[in-house]
């Protein structure tokens, strides 16, 4: 018989003990808490997402919680549904958003390591061996839980000695032997020739062919936010915006902590009897809340990833650079119709706010530029967003030596009691979360209805009716474009039906309803409404994690923010002060955090490399504009030139088009600014400027009406 027919049919015994074990537990939690009862790993959950509000109301009622875990990333979400699916009574606070951190800020990749691999086997190390195993089982199985967020990716390495090829060949398919029965595809080598059909921006000098091999890619913030809104299916009490601000004992040992609403400033008490630490590169922080005198475990790392347009890469194939020229590995990937090319890995301090750094960015771009073809140029101006996350690379405190950082995560029980998760990747999230509510259990006696982890094939938020041909239904059954529907089935799943009713109609024959945030990207109204039921409640979560439009484009998230707002604001009943507030804090965070600023800085650095006709030329644009001579273009100038060739924006895209260029943020554009990012296009710091259009418009709009009046000054001339 099947794993699942069995499952199934222990269906109504599970059940039946799941009201018994309520019953006898104490503090009455058959009043207030829903357990899960596990009916079919396969089975779509029907219980109602509670609101925030409710989840919140959960927390101040007073109850007593099994397991409270502190911290919303990959892994305290893992655990967060790992806990609630034996049957545990359940919290999760998370100071900010669902992977606001590093969960939000990977490589995307689902992957076992093919360098830890090397290790194992060139230094004959177990451990790396064990770790690689875990790591391909993970990856097999969140591809496997989640098909509409993961995809399996073909990922080229390049061979440039003929010596190299036996040598990968053979690395890459000890990494498929040692996937087993889990392996995505075989890997395979490839010609010189087919090596560039695949990958025709490659270059081809020297080259002696490629290695393909298989890993996974996901949606990083999607899968940890679809992670949770399971965990909150099943039972769990989940509150994002939510800080830890002290914890409580008794008699010595854990027994719950002192919260705060970060969006009210209200505090209160939550009584649990075990409380985990899974707050990544803030573990430390957590640890000193328990014991002061304890030494940091944590060393945290600086990995900066860049986005560039499509076209650096094929759709459907990513590239690893094995040996940069200081050692690191590059990843140079497909994602959402743009391409990430990372990452560093520089320690660095622990901050809420990491940056990018203009280091780090040309570091990346020169380690890119030494893979492609000369017709490829690589310029400054197409990094289109840069971010930073901080990896959380920690010592064992468990082990005498804690000097040596850990290969993998640890997992550590403090005499209180004060489980802490540390360490590991992204891909292991659910192994991670399995030890560390297995060290809960047994180091506070707890007394779950499962004592085994029941998440290793556990369908996650929006995989159960997924198709890879559902957004087809999409299409034909509520007249979406074709782009968005496909979009909505992979952000989604079988929930993207529900988001699709939310949508507003466009008022044209086609598309019937979807109202784009932003034209060049799939993103649609109906998205920042349900947005918020998925516990949105800042413009920086829907732009950055909702929607990934930060991530992909920092200048088109910053266009489509006053759209966003507005919509949150009609949801969330925000008055002007607040709205105004959450413009501040979202430009804030895409100048700084999304590389906005940095982009900006090494654009104004540039020195004018423009020969004197090119001056001339722009000098002439620039009045031409600038008709009343002041000797700069306010916001009138540029409506007035924007109108002569027909084009009617609003406020909002004026005053957009007008920062892009405004560097002293006096709001009005100077002759030296503009000659300033006409030399930062031609240098390739800039990729392109709406400004620089504009002025390039409105001089083909000047010449024609000069034209016009030329020729009918001399018809009427010729006729007296």
């Amino acid at each position: 018989m099947s794993r699942r027919k069995l499952v199934v049919y222990g269906a109504g015994a599970a059940g039946a003990l799941v009201t018994a074990w309520a019953l006898s537990a104490d503090d009455r939690p058959g009043s207030w808490y829903k357990s899960t009862t596990v009916a079919a790993k396969s089975e779509r959950r029907k219980r109602p997402l509670p609101s925030r509000t409710d989840q919140v109301k959960n927390l101040q009622a007073g109850h007593t919680y099994d397991v409270l875990i502190i911290g919303g990333g990959a892994t305290g979400a893992g655990c967060a549904l790992d806990a609630t699916t034996r049957g545990l009574r359940t919290a999760l606070v998370e100071a900010d958003d669902f992977a606001s951190g590093t969960s939000s800020r990977s490589t995307k990749l689902i992957h076992g390591g093919v360098r830890y691999l090397q290790k194992a086997i060139m230094q004959l190390d177990y451990e790396q061996y064990k770790m690689v195993k875990e790591a391909l089982h993970e990856r097999a199985n969140m591809l496997e839980v989640a098909p509409h967020l993961t995809r399996p990716l073909p990922i080229l390495l390049p061979v440039y000695k003929w010596w190299q090829v036996p040598y990968y060949w053979f690395g890459i398919k000890m990494y498929d032997l040692v996937a087993g029965d889990r392996n995505l595809k075989s890997s395979y080598y490839l010609s010189k020739k087919n090596t560039l059909e695949l990958f025709p921006m490659l270059k081809s000098d020297n080259l002696c062919g490629g290695i393909v091999y298989y890993d996974g890619q996901q949606d990083d913030a999607r899968m940890n936010l679809a992670i949770a809104l399971t965990a909150a299916r099943h039972g769990a009490t989940i509150a994002n915006h939510v800080s830890v601000v002290k914890l409580h004992k008794t008699d010595g040992k854990l027994s719950g902590a002192r919260v705060r609403d970060e969006l009210t400033g209200k505090e209160w008490d939550v009584k649990a009897k075990s409380i985990i630490n899974a707050t990544g590169p803030f573990t430390d922080s957590i640890r000193k809340m328990d014991d002061q005198t304890i030494k940091d475990i944590c060393c945290p790392s600086s990995g900066v990833h860049i986005v560039l347009p499509g076209y650096y890469s094929p759709e459907h194939m990513g590239l690893l650079d094995p040996a940069t020229s200081d050692g690191r590995v590059i990843f140079f990937l497909p994602w959402l119709k743009g391409t990430i090319a990372g990452t560093t890995d520089m320690p660095c301090q622990v901050t809420h706010n990491p940056k990018p750094t203009e280091d780090e960015i040309l570091f990346i771009l020169t380690e890119v530029k030494n893979y492609l073809n000369p017709d490829v140029e690589v310029r400054r101006g197409d990094v289109l967003s840069a971010w930073s996350g901080i990896r959380p690379l920690v010592s064992d405190p468990n082990k005498p030596d804690t000097q040596s950082l850990a290969r993998n995560h640890i997992v550590h029980v403090s005499p209180s009691g004060l489980v802490t998760i540390a360490g590991g990747k992204w891909t292991t999230y659910r192994a991670m979360a399995s030890e560390a509510v297995d060290a809960a259990i047994e180091s506070c006696n707890l007394k779950p209805l499962y004592k085994e982890c029941q998440t290793d094939g556990f369908l996650i938020e929006g995989a159960h009716g997924w198709t890879p041909t559902m957004y087809i239904r999409l299409v034909q059954d509520f007249g979406l474009e074709m782009e968005v529907a496909q979009h909505l089935a992979k952000s989604y799943g079988d929930r993207a039906f529900a988001v699709a009713k939310m949508a507003a109609m466009t008022g044209k024959r086609w598309p019937i309803i979807g109202k784009k945030i932003h034209p060049e990207f799939p993103y649609i109204d109906a998205e920042i409404r349900y947005g918020v039921r998925e516990y949105a409640c800042t413009a920086v979560d829907m732009i950055a994690r909702r929607l990934r439009l930060a991530f992909l484009n920092v200048q088109a998230a910053a266009e489509a923010l006053p759209a966003v707002i507005e919509i949150m604001a009609e949801e969330l009943k925000w008055n002007e002060a607040e709205k105004q507030k959450q413009t501040k804090i979202a430009a804030d965070f895409l100048a700084n955090e999304m590389g906005q600023m940095v982009n900006r800085a090494s654009r104004d650095k540039i020195p004018i490399n423009l020969n004197k006709e090119e001056i001339q030329t722009y000098i002439k644009r620039f009045q031409i504009i600038d008709k009343d001579r002041k000797g700069f273009v306010s916001i009138n100038d540029i409506r007035r030139s924007l109108k002569n060739y027909g084009e009617d924006v609003t406020g909002e895209q004026l005053h957009e088009i007008l920062r892009e260029i405004d560097t002293n943020m006096n709001g009005q554009v100077e002759l030296d600014e503009y000659l300033q990012m006409m030399s930062a296009i031609k240098s390739g710091h800039v990729a392109y400027s709406r400004f620089a259009r504009m002025a390039e418009l409105e001089e083909e709009h000047h010449e024609k009406e000069t034209l016009k009046k030329k020729i009918t000054v001399e018809r009427s001339g010729g006729g007296l």
